[in-house]
């Protein structure tokens, strides 16, 4: 239990939201993540112990509820009216941030899974040819991996290892080169034109790249600077 010395309902929100990890699960779930899994996939840096934990706070603090199935162990995590009344915060938690706070993100911020999982999540299906698409990212750098995309429809799904599927498009770059095209701070047609971001395979997703990379819904959010 947190220690009393305050009746500022500021005070007392700021200690059920002030931690980093409660703010990161309700972003996941206002995006739609409702399972363990789904979280433990969008945040590979959070301990499975961690991660219960705070969802196990968020449940006593009224945040969510865990629906689940008889006999099962896991379930469904909702968010109820309390949360919900904290999306227009959450954004514009986000939005500040990015505004005022970007100068202050580096590169120990950055990782691989969390944000293949946030492109996956942003890329648009519609733009991409009918049938199945699979994109392989390749992340360049001292610890390079590999990443898919699988696109099949409107299902967007992403794989950490080999789905054996025919890759129809092959990007590589650094991880910071992703992380600057998804936030919008690199124009797409730049990075290839310049060489920051290699894209290979079928023509007709090569030149169309910058309609169909997927950008965060925060792109048009610029940073600004705090001495101004």
């Amino acid at each position: 239990m947190s220690s009393p010395g305050s009746l500022c309902p500021t005070v007392k929100a700021s200690e059920i939201l002030g931690d980093k990890w409660t703010l990161l699960l309700l972003r996941e779930l206002f995006f739609g993540s409702t399972r363990y899994a789904e979280f433990q996939r969008a945040l590979p840096r959070i301990s499975p112990s961690v991660l219960s934990a705070r969802l196990k706070k968020m449940e006593q603090d009224g945040l969510v509820v865990h629906q689940k199935a008889a006999g099962q162990q896991r379930g469904d995590y909702r968010l109820t009216a309390a949360a919900k009344e904290l999306a227009p915060i959450v954004d514009s938690l986000a939005r500040w941030g990015l505004r005022w706070a970007r100068d202050q993100l580096c590169d120990a911020d950055l990782d691989a899974g969390t944000l293949m999982w946030d492109l996956h999540r942003a890329l648009d299906s519609a733009t991409l040819p009918d049938g199945r698409n699979t994109l392989c990212f390749i992340v360049s750098g001292a610890d390079t991996s590999q990443w898919w995309l699988v696109i099949e429809g409107s299902s967007v799904d992403l794989c950490n290892e080999d789905p054996g599927f025919d890759v129809d498009v092959y990007l590589t770059a650094s991880l910071a080169v992703f992380a600057g095209l998804f936030l919008g701070d690199l124009p797409v047609e730049k990075a290839v034109n310049n060489g920051e971001i290699s894209v290979t395979g079928a023509a007709a997703l090569q030149r169309s790249v910058s309609r169909w990379f997927p950008v965060s819904s925060y792109a048009e959010v610029r940073p600004q600077s705090r001495s101004a």
